[in-house]
């Protein structure tokens, strides 16, 4: 008769476990950073409106703002300068991994123009070539003219007095 053979286990020693248990913190640890390093995600973002060329070819001269707004949606910004306007912005950003710093690939913004009875005159389609970059996080507005310097403005304010006696 054969004899049964009970296959027990081993207890382990405290000191195993413990070393045990601090190889995997470490490797936890040590792998934890990399975890948040995602290249699938970040390297194409898109940025403001989403285009369907569809949509802008309806959009006519003569058509009224509200069908406008109806079509397009809310436009991401509008004119505060000279006739009414709407503009609706996209942007392209792409980088190689998510260390490395994002380039604007594409960027595209779309005007449709408004008389003064709210009726479309005419659209614009413009493009990275059209003009330059912008840039949605600075949200500084770049003026035209010169820089005055404090001295310059102190040299230009005393030549102004007039002494009178």
């Amino acid at each position: 008769m054969r004899a049964k053979i009970q296959w027990r286990r081993k207890a382990n020693h405290p000191r195993q476990t413990i070393a045990r248990g601090v190889l995997i913190l470490a490797a936890s640890l040590a792998l934890a950073p990399l975890s948040g390093c995602s290249t699938l995600d970040d390297t194409v973002v898109h940025r403001g409106y989403v285009f369907d060329d569809q949509v802008i070819k309806q959009v006519r001269p003569g058509m009224p703002a509200e069908q406008v707004l109806i079509l397009l949606g809310t436009p991401s910004t509008t004119s505060t300068v000279g006739g009414e306007a709407w503009y609706y912005i996209s942007q392209r950003v792409e980088r190689m991994m998510p260390s490395m710093p994002a380039k604007i690939t594409e960027q595209r913004v779309f005007a449709v123009y408004f008389d003064a009875n709210k009726k479309v005159t005419r659209t614009g389609d413009y493009g990275l070539q059209d003009g330059k970059v912008v840039d949605f996080n600075t949200r500084q507005t770049i003026t035209g003219g010169g820089e005055n310097r404090i001295l310059q403005t102190l040299l230009n304010q005393m030549g102004k007095f007039q002494y009178k006696f």
